[in-house]
C-alpha cells in the first residue's frame, strides 16, 4: 500500500473534459499539432493532425486525425493525398513541405461519427473548407495551343 500524503475529496477536485464525440456536422478549428509518424507495421508514414475546436459550438474541445502520406496500399496513399490537398486549400497554403507551416491554420472540418471495437464511438475528419465557405482556386495550368499552332516563346507571353 502507498500512502498519497493527503485525504482527496472527489467533491473538491475538478471535473474531467468529456471525450464523447461531438455531433457531426461542421466546425471552425485552428491545427495546432502536426507531426509525420510512421505507421504501426512500418511501411508507411501519415501526418497527425490536432485540431482545436473554435466554434460555433463545442469551444475547447480537441479532435486529432490522420492523413496518409506514404502507404504500400496506392489506395490509400492517394485518399490522404487528396485530403492534404483539401486541407492545404482551406487554409491557402499552395505547397507545404514541413509540417509546422500547418500549424495555426484556421479552417472548417466536417465531423462523422465512427464505432469502432477497440475504442467505441469517435469523431472522423472526413472534409475541409475555408472559413468562408469556400476553397482555395486551383491553380491553372497554361492552355496548350491549338493543334497545329505554334506556341509563342515565353519572352513573347
Amino acid at each position: 500500500m502507498a500512502t498519497l500524503g493527503q485525504d482527496y475529496v472527489a467533491a473538491d477536485l475538478p471535473m474531467g473534459k468529456s471525450f464523447e464525440p461531438l455531433p457531426a456536422g461542421w466546425y471552425t478549428a485552428a491545427i495546432t499539432q502536426a507531426t509525420v509518424k510512421d505507421t504501426k507495421a512500418g511501411t508507411g508514414r501519415y501526418i497527425s493532425l490536432k485540431y482545436d475546436i473554435t466554434g460555433p459550438s463545442h469551444q475547447g474541445r480537441t479532435i486529432f486525425g490522420n492523413l496518409n502520406i506514404s502507404n504500400p496500399n496506392p489506395k490509400a496513399e492517394e485518399i490522404g493525398r487528396q485530403q492534404l490537398n483539401s486541407l492545404m486549400r482551406a487554409i491557402g497554403l499552395a505547397k507545404v513541405n514541413d509540417t509546422d507551416q500547418l500549424i495555426g491554420g484556421q479552417l472548417k472540418i466536417k465531423l462523422a461519427i465512427t464505432t469502432s471495437d477497440q475504442y467505441g464511438e469517435g469523431n472522423d475528419v472526413k472534409d475541409f473548407a475555408t472559413i468562408g465557405g469556400g476553397a482555395m482556386p486551383a491553380a491553372s495550368k497554361p492552355a496548350a495551343p491549338a493543334a497545329g499552332a505554334k506556341a509563342a516563346p515565353p519572352w513573347a507571353k
